[in-house]
């Protein structure tokens, strides 16, 4: 075999996985970071933060291949998007069904060794993954299923952890609901334009003249959550400094958005990646540093 068929072959494969992207996959790990922190009073088993790591990597693989695949006949309409592998054509739908069964299972697998909950959390996990595409379609807010599906690994760390999932695991998930709405709005105002042309439903549409505001809003439920968890945990100076920085990113984000262009749009979504690190830093630093000082 053509070892350089392989590699352009590879090469496409990791660009419908977006392995060259990996802001999706670091939007997914952190709140899954947080919730194994929390649930393990900051000493989850290195075992569990393996599992939990790579299986985000698979699963925000498998969920972007599935993307692209319910996606294909849109996608070529977009500017950012048309040369995606399977709209141009250069990987086949057999391939991309293929890749995304096998990433799926490799998934199950890392869980095997975790409880029974774990699994039926995965079952749910994985209706999400393959169903949010698909939302798309009639969905005013599509990015509140993806918050869902995206904090999804928090109830399921909370299981491997304590073998249930306790409300404020619940109230962790609707924190990462409210702040998906609010990154992924701002990457929907990128292709606002596109997305109209097309028929597809955003939140960037719904919202319409107030999205900037609505953006912004949804960053406040989401710190006023992760504020109030941290006083029912009775959390101190450590962890409400992770949110205040956090805090302080979100309004960065503002200076970013509110002028509505493109780019500066999507600087503002990539940037989130240091939002959701400064929160697990708080988390870090108030469960595993405090307790040495």
């Amino acid at each position: 075999m053509n070892l350089a068929l392989v590699r352009e072959k590879l090469d496409l494969y990791e660009r419908l996985m977006r392995l060259d992207k990996p802001i999706g996959i670091l939007l997914l790990l952190w709140p899954t970071l947080w919730a194994l922190w929390v649930a393990s009073n900051g000493r989850p088993g290195w075992l569990l933060v393996w599992i939990f790591t790579l299986g985000t990597v698979l699963m925000r693989s498998a969920g972007c291949v599935i993307n692209d695949y319910a996606d294909r006949d849109f996608d070529r309409h977009v500017e950012r998007t048309r040369e995606r592998p399977l709209t141009s054509g250069k990987v086949s739908v057999g391939e991309t069904l293929l890749l995304a069964a096998v990433l799926t299972a490799l998934s199950a697998l890392l869980i095997l060794p975790l409880s029974g909950l774990v699994w039926r959390l995965a079952l749910v996990a994985v209706f999400l993954a393959a169903s949010y595409p698909y939302t798309k379609r009639f969905f005013a807010i599509p990015q509140a299923y993806l918050g869902i599906a995206f904090g999804f690994g928090i109830p399921m760390a909370f299981a491997a952890v304590q073998d249930t999932v306790p409300p404020l695991g619940w109230w962790m998930l609707a924190a990462n609901i409210a702040w998906a709405v609010a990154y992924d709005t701002e990457y929907a105002m990128v292709d606002r334009n596109d997305d109209l042309r097309i028929g597809i439903k955003t939140s960037a549409i719904t919202f319409g003249r107030f999205d900037v505001t609505a953006v912004m809003f949804c960053y406040g439920v989401a710190i006023a959550i992760l504020t109030w968890i941290g006083t029912q945990l009775h959390y101190g100076a450590f962890y409400f400094s992770g949110l205040a920085v956090a805090t302080g990113i979100a309004l960065y984000h503002w200076t970013l958005i509110r002028s509505r262009e493109r780019l500066p749009c999507f600087k503002a979504f990539l940037h989130n990646n240091w939002l959701g690190a400064a929160v697990f830093a708080g988390i870090v630093g108030e469960l595993n540093l405090r307790p040495l000082l």
